[in-house]
């Protein structure tokens, strides 16, 4: 059996989508999964081992230039290369009318949440198969029961287990223990101050391990150079593919990001990371993992730098004991 699944974006939704394709890679190691997605998110779906094709599309870009020729020749191209690949069925994961659009591409039987259960319900009049699932449910979880209910499996919810695993190449692995901080964001109202970020930089630093940083734009770029300026011993990347900053970050002993992607994909490496939320509410799309935590700001109430660390000593701390039972086992 050879199923696509439809998840195109952003990175955070590709990501909670992990789960439920490892519990259906162990559950149904009969099916052969591939995976379309936009094209700047096409890196990550392939840091999971279970894919085969990944099938780049660019609906972002594809809206801007809509009556570009060049934008009906790559839509035909996608039409034909899914076509080809002759799937059994087509998961849209997504739930929007845009993903039902990509799905109905492949002309092959599509499964979906029902209408009371999508994004956007009127997803559901290209589905043949829909499926009941409570929006109240974190997205990850919401995705696992989809998944199962559409391959007829149980999932075992007292495990969560994304598959991935951190590229093994890439930039050069720094030196020591590194605490990578992830300050970049979409938003202005979700990004922490400056200032925050210095003071964490130097309360790492105070004990004993490297701040690490990157930038994607101009003003990621002003923030960095501020950190570094204040605490010299911060390391910066450069703006890198990707795949690149995965690296990286999965070799890093500690994460602290804002609500951004690569948050989302430090937790989904396994590794201790402190997400500062303070205007969205993470409580249905947060990063989720073994030992990452999400610190919300409240009225009147910011988060702080030592709050902040307070709760990465934690991790770590949990991290440590959870390698020792390994050890002893």
């Amino acid at each position: 059996m050879r199923v696509l699944i439809v998840k195109t974006s952003s990175m955070g939704d590709v990501i909670h989508t992990f789960p439920a394709l490892e519990d259906a890679r162990c559950a149904r190691p009969d099916i052969f999964f591939d995976w379309c997605v936009e094209e700047a998110f096409a890196g990550i779906v392939a840091l999971h081992p279970a894919i085969q094709t990944i099938h780049s599309v660019a609906v972002r870009r594809w809206r801007r230039k809509l009556l570009e020729p060049g934008t009906w020749r790559e839509v035909i191209a996608l039409r034909r290369a899914l076509r080809d690949c002759r799937y059994d069925l087509v998961l849209d994961a997504q739930g929007l009318l845009k993903s039902a659009l990509v799905a109905r591409l492949a002309a092959a039987p599509i499964a979906g949440f029902d209408r009371s259960s999508a994004r956007e319900p009127s997803a559901t009049i290209f589905y043949e198969r829909r499926y009941a699932v409570p929006r109240g449910l974190h997205a990850i979880e919401r995705t696992r029961r989809l998944f199962g209910l559409a391959l007829g499996y149980e999932p075992d919810f007292s495990r969560l287990e994304s598959g991935i695993r951190p590229p093994a190449d890439g930039l050069a692995a720094i030196a020591g223990q590194t605490a990578f901080l992830l300050h970049g964001t979409s938003r202005e109202d979700k990004k922490w101050p400056v200032a925050d970020w210095i003071e964490t930089a130097r309360l790492l630093v105070d004990g004993g391990m490297t701040p690490v940083t990157t930038w994607s734009d101009d003003r990621e770029k002003a923030v960095a150079e501020a950190i570094v300026g204040a605490v010299p011993q911060t390391v910066v990347i450069p703006k890198s593919p990707l795949a690149e900053i995965a690296a990286v970050i999965g070799g890093s002993t500690l994460v602290i990001g804002a609500d951004t992607g690569l948050t989302h994909l430090a937790s989904a490496f396994g590794l201790p990371t402190v997400a500062v939320f303070l205007a969205t509410e993470p409580g249905l799309t947060g990063p989720r993992g073994p030992f990452s935590s999400t610190l919300l700001a409240r009225p009147g109430r910011s988060v702080t730098p030592p709050e902040v660390m307070a709760e990465a000593e934690r991790l770590l701390a949990l991290r440590e004991i959870g390698q020792l039972k390994v050890g002893r086992g």
